[in-house]
């Protein structure tokens, strides 16, 4: 098989698990509606439109630890390393270094992925941006 059909079918199986979804994401102008407090008008939606295609940074976090420098510059090649998060729990996910929501491993035709299980509210976000 050629490196654009195998390319193909993982594009297939991605768009096959991402079809799973059972709910289907707010659409931005409602999230907008409700934090500005005022209707979407057409004014409003344009500089929504205009922001759609900026670039943000996406993380998913397993879990932190601190470490001494001296046993950072021990570790080799299969070293472990201890994390705080426990086996099973929902990971974060990070947008710009905000928490926007949690959730699961998935594993699709070897590559990783997350089913988002939590969001956090638009509310919420914004007043942990406020702290």
């Amino acid at each position: 098989m050629s490196e654009d059909t195998n390319q193909a079918i993982a594009e297939d199986d991605w768009a096959a698990a991402m079809a799973e979804q059972a709910t289907p994401a707010a659409p931005a102008p409602e999230i907008f509606q409700e934090l500005s407090g005022s209707p979407v008008s057409g004014g409003l939606a344009k500089d929504i439109d205009f922001i759609l295609d900026i670039p943000v940074l996406m993380t998913v976090e397993l879990g932190r630890t601190k470490i001494a420098i001296k046993n950072l510059l021990q570790l080799a090649q299969g070293s472990v390393v201890e994390l705080d998060g426990l086996a099973g729990e929902p990971m974060d996910v990070l947008v710009n270094g905000c928490l926007i929501a949690q959730g699961e491993v998935v594993v699709v035709n070897d590559k990783f992925g997350v089913r988002l299980t939590d969001i956090i509210t638009p509310a919420e976000r914004i007043r942990k941006l406020n702290k």
